[in-house]
């Protein structure tokens, strides 16, 4: 009997479930669960945190955190319309920074630090290539189902 493998399909897989699980970690560290956030795997990866906050700076704008693969987390705000966010700031750094790290960044930013990130996106990798990307996503249990 022969069994034919598929690496590529397997690395995919993995590369979701540990994406969701650092997408989990960050959720919880920011005060949200999974219902709150959205994920896309393909290229390039993409993550989305829904926040239960506005600026007051914005105060028509919902706040959210926003993922991808290249450029890493950065702030967005949304209008009622549900048109694409507006960036205010990235976090720059690494690609998958500590929970913790993503918590100082938004507490900047909820504060109106000026030096909360920057406003020019950092180009931290090339999208694609799930391979090595899964090398570099921490591993973290995810919570529930989202």
């Amino acid at each position: 009997m022969s069994i034919l493998i598929d690496f590529e399909r397997d690395t995919e897989f993995s590369f979701e479930r540990r994406l969701r699980g650092y997408l989990s970690a960050v959720a919880r560290a920011v005060g949200v669960g999974l219902e709150s956030c959205t994920l896309d795997a393909g290229t390039p990866a993409a993550a989305y945190i829904a926040l239960d906050w506005r600026l007051s700076r914005f105060p028509g704008h919902d706040l959210a955190l926003v993922w991808d693969e290249v450029h890493g987390w950065a702030a967005a705000i949304e209008d009622a319309t549900g048109e694409a966010a507006t960036v205010l700031a990235h976090l720059g750094g690494e690609i998958f920074p500590e929970p913790r790290a993503v918590v100082r960044f938004l507490a900047a930013i909820r504060a109106g630090d000026p030096d909360a990130g920057t406003l020019e996106a950092p180009v931290l990798r090339e999208p694609g290539n799930h391979e090595q990307l899964l090398a570099l996503v921490p591993e973290m249990a995810p919570v529930g189902r989202g």
